[in-house]
């Protein structure tokens, strides 16, 4: 079992930055891959970024690519999700989540979420 707690969330305005954190606890943080997912009112919980398990690889969705930067830091048991420039359309909860899987995007390959952090950008 993995209980992942994230931080960091708050109120910012557009074009600010915000680092959120998810810790980690549980069995070894080196064996599984990270996400970060975020969940805007009204809509699905959608993929943001992933990291693979070393920290080698890192993948982004297509709306936060060149802005957010995803990273880990394995002696810490630490994933970050470093926002820059960001947009009202930012606005979300945003949730890290552990997996195994070899395709990191979807939603039902993570086997462990956090309880997610708020993010509001104002305009």
């Amino acid at each position: 079992q993995v209980h992942l707690v994230e931080s960091g969330g708050g109120l910012v305005q557009a074009g600010g930055s915000l680092r959120l954190s998810c810790a980690a606890s549980g069995r070894t943080f080196s064996d599984y891959a990270m996400g970060w997912f975020r969940q805007a009112p009204g809509n699905k919980r959608e993929f943001t970024a992933a990291i693979t398990s070393s920290g080698g690889s890192t993948y982004y969705s297509d709306s936060v690519k060149g802005r957010f930067t995803i990273s880990r830091d394995n002696a810490k048991n630490t994933v970050y999700l470093q926002m820059n420039s960001l947009k009202p359309e930012d606005t979300a909860v945003y949730y890290c989540a552990a997996t195994f899987h070899p395709v990191r995007v979807e939603l039902k390959n993570y086997f462990s979420w956090g309880q997610g952090t708020p993010v509001t950008v104002s305009s």
